[in-house]
């Protein structure tokens, strides 16, 4: 597994500075193919006070096909909805974009930074450039587990893009997410709100899942996850505070394999722009016939905060990978936010 290599190859995107939307930077973009053969990239755009929208660009290459710029197309989303704004601000944030075959359909998760706080929404599109909400994502409960996965903040959703076994061999539709109980919102209440049995109550990575008949027969079955499981959480120093789903999963000889990404450093109690923390990248590859089972992750990073523009921006010290477009049957472009600020892209070799 230490053949899995990320190098960085340059920026695809900067600021506009004659656009207000883009004030705060862009970032955390996701890219896919369209039925058109062109690559389509959405960043996160975000305007002042912390205000995201979606966009829509159209990934530039050279006579290699390597990303060199994008042509901006407009928006995708905007934050429109009550479950997508709070009294300070709005936001739909972080897209991920994942082709399911069996749908026939692209799928878009994203992060509506809303009443309480951030909760993943969906939407899908025929053609990956005019979107349709389904609606927001709501997890059923479990008994085993405890716990009420709907009170919890959560982002950082992918979804697997084949079927795969659920409960008792179902082929279902397997969705990585990231809640958060570890909020200082609990703390102050006087308890600790992470389920009962968990070990380990930092943020890490779960799956749930839904069964392919549901979907097939209404597509807003997408919206209603069962049978969560817990998938990993942090172990190594360069992911101390929490880990989280980075690029949607991608098929290969060794299992799923995805990029996530880990959180070291310290956190400032109270402020939305974090200073003091540091993000690095890693892969892990998931079982293919149990996705919830790890048959590797690395150890250290692939990618760590090293340029200035990685390291000097709206967030210092981040490398955020969110897209993963594969090139040949060994390699991948990785599209990753830079410092909260720019778009980066690293050439995946394995």
């Amino acid at each position: 597994m230490d053949r899995y290599r990320l190098e960085r190859r340059g920026v695809v995107m900067t600021p506009d500075p004659n656009d207000p939307r883009e004030a705060w930077g862009v970032l955390n973009p996701a890219v896919v193919r369209g039925r058109d053969g062109e690559r389509y990239l959405l960043p996160r755009m975000v305007a002042e006070n912390n205000y995201s929208r979606i966009g829509l660009c159209r990934v530039l290459g050279d006579d290699d096909g390597d990303p060199v710029g994008v042509e901006r197309l407009g928006v995708a989303l905007e934050p429109e909805l009550v479950w997508e704004r709070n009294s300070v601000t709005g936001g739909v944030e972080d897209p991920r974009i994942t082709f399911i075959e069996a749908l026939d359909a692209y799928i878009m998760t994203y992060a509506a930074y809303g009443p309480i706080g951030s909760r993943i929404g969906l939407a899908v599109s025929n053609d990956a450039k005019a979107w349709r909400r389904l609606g927001p994502v709501t997890f059923g409960y479990d008994r085993d587990l405890g716990a009420d996965l709907n009170l919890y903040p959560n982002k950082d959703a992918l979804w697997f893009p084949e079927p795969v076994p659920g409960s008792g061999g179902t082929p279902s539709l397997a969705m990585l997410h990231r809640p958060t109980w570890n909020l200082e919102e609990f703390a102050t209440l006087g308890y600790d709100a992470a389920p009962p049995g968990l070990a380990d109550s930092r943020p890490g990575i779960w799956v749930s899942f839904v069964a392919l008949d549901a979907v097939a027969a209404d597509l807003s079955a997408l919206t209603n996850l069962n049978n969560h499981v817990f998938v990993a959480g942090p172990q190594q120093p360069w992911e101390i505070l929490k880990i989280g789903g980075g690029t949607p999963p991608v098929r290969t000889d060794d299992g799923w394999m995805s990029i996530f990404h880990g959180v070291s450093g310290e956190y400032v109690p109270g402020v939305a722009l974090q200073p003091y923390v540091h993000y690095a990248a890693g892969v892990m590859i998931h079982a293919a016939d149990d996705v919830s089972r790890l048959l590797h992750r690395s150890v250290q990073p692939l990618l760590e905060p090293q340029t200035v523009d990685e390291t000097v921006g709206t967030v210092p010290n981040v490398v955020f990978p969110t897209a993963i477009d594969v090139r040949g049957p060994r390699s991948a472009d990785v599209y990753y936010g830079m410092a909260d600020s720019r778009i980066g892209w690293a050439k995946l070799t394995w």
